[in-house]
């Protein structure tokens, strides 16, 4: 499957500013696969180095960070030479040794010729647990679930992924059931490269289902096997509020509905060990829609989503059927998969900075608003076909931006004061500036 980060990683490869890549990511969304195949196709060789119980590579940089001796180990390890100008080095779950990801400050300044690349599932705790990290010597790239386009181009449809960037929209609507379709199955399936990869071999959802449910399973372990004894108690009860927590009209994150009586601070840290892991999106309520969002962010209201779609699904145990074919019962939470999808699309734009806004009052609620730094755009999104947009509206009204969007499943238009964009295709907003 093609994964549009690997348009980032040729950019990396030729930069002449080039550093060590750690590339972060929830486990599970392809960071290794990516990491591996970029060296397959832009390198002669791969030096591919798993650092997770290897007592080997551990020893090797406990003692000296020195970059010869460590090349030398390298080289000594894998059994041949590494040539840096052919050669892509990867260090695979790095974060299980810290004096690895120590010793990338030494590469930067001492070896800049080698190309090196590094992951790990929990490296967001690694960087911030107090680990000697190099900053300023590494560059970055986040990795997130597979888009809507790149499902599309996973499941055998890249000519419609490659129509949605046309902004053809004639086009597009006159094609826009077979998006519709596949938008569906994207709620159910998601974009966690093992689910898609099944789906798109034999369609069987049910195969889907167990894949997800080993994923959520892999997630479970990871909170007793890594997290402090203490809070993982408080991860689990957190973590498992959130289907219950998005189904409310409001979808305001509440403390009291993962355990009565609950307080914030008693679950701050199991908050921030989530995020660190990948595994939440944390969306802030602005009180005031002004740039920059982040100045006016009241960290007290937040929205909480999931890395995937697909596994939020699961985490509900919501049915095919109902998913793909509708159900009367099926109201509040398609409100709730139809924003997390959006967010899902919206947090893969490194450039966007993502908000959300209430009034004093909460008569007046914008599901997300974006900041591009140049201006502020309120985005409202519907499930289905509803063409009421009374908060837009109040919004527009009160704070006259220069653009507003709508995303429904209503065909794309565009009215004197906002822009109706359709579900499918809202991965492209970054284009409308």
């Amino acid at each position: 499957m093609y994964r549009f980060a690997m348009e980032s990683l040729y950019k990396w490869k030729e930069s002449p500013y080039r550093k060590p890549l750690i590339i972060e990511g929830a486990r599970q969304v392809g960071k290794t696969w990516l990491m591996r195949a970029f060296g397959q196709k832009a390198y002669e060789d791969t030096v591919y180095i798993n650092f997770d119980s290897n007592r080997r590579m551990a020893d090797l940089f406990a003692t000296d960070l020195n970059t010869e001796r460590l090349i030398l180990g390298l080289e000594l390890y894998a059994g041949r030479k590494i040539d840096p100008a052919a050669t892509l080095i990867i260090f695979d779950e790095v974060q299980e040794v810290p004096k690895a990801l120590s010793g990338l400050k030494y590469f930067c300044e001492d070896a800049p010729q080698y190309h090196i690349i590094c992951a790990g599932s929990l490296l967001g705790i690694a960087l911030h647990s107090g680990t000697s990290f190099p900053v300023g010597k590494v560059d970055f790239l986040k990795l997130y679930p597979l888009t809507f386009r790149e499902f599309l181009m996973a499941t055998g449809q890249e000519r419609f992924a490659e129509l949605l960037s046309t902004h053809d929209f004639s086009m597009i609507t006159a094609f826009k059931q077979t998006y519709i379709d596949a938008l569906k199955q994207y709620y159910f399936v998601g974009g966690m490269p093992e689910a898609v990869l099944r789906f798109s071999e034999n369609q069987d959802f049910n195969e889907v289902r167990e894949v997800q449910k080993r994923i959520l399973s892999a997630y479970e372990q990871d909170f007793s096997k890594h997290a402090p004894n203490e809070i993982v108690p408080r991860i689990r009860m957190l973590w498992n509020s959130i289907p219950s927590q998005l189904a409310k009209e409001n979808k305001k994150f509440i403390y009291g509905l993962v355990r009565e009586g609950a307080r914030a601070k008693e679950y701050e840290a199991a908050l921030l060990w989530l995020s660190d892991c990948g595994l939440v999106h944390k969306v802030n309520r602005v009180n005031m829609p002004h740039l920059p969002l982040k100045a006016y962010e009241d960290g007290k209201a937040f929205k909480l989503f999931v890395v995937d779609v697909g596994l939020l699904g699961c985490m509900a145990g919501l049915g095919q059927r109902t998913l793909l074919d509708g159900n009367g019962l099926f109201v509040e939470f398609k409100g709730a998969l139809t924003e997390q999808y959006v967010l899902q699309q919206l947090v893969t734009k490194a450039e966007l900075q993502i908000y959300y806004y209430t009034n004093e009052r909460g008569s007046c609620e914008i599901d997300f608003l974006v900041d591009d730094g140049e201006r502020v755009i309120p985005l409202e999104v519907k499930a289905e076909e509803n063409l009421r947009a009374k908060s837009l509206r109040t919004y527009k009204e009160k704070f006259q931006p220069e653009l507003s969007i709508r995303t429904s499943m209503a065909d794309y238009r565009k009215e004197d004061w906002m822009v109706n964009l359709p579900l499918y295709a809202v991965e492209e907003i970054d284009d409308y500036k």
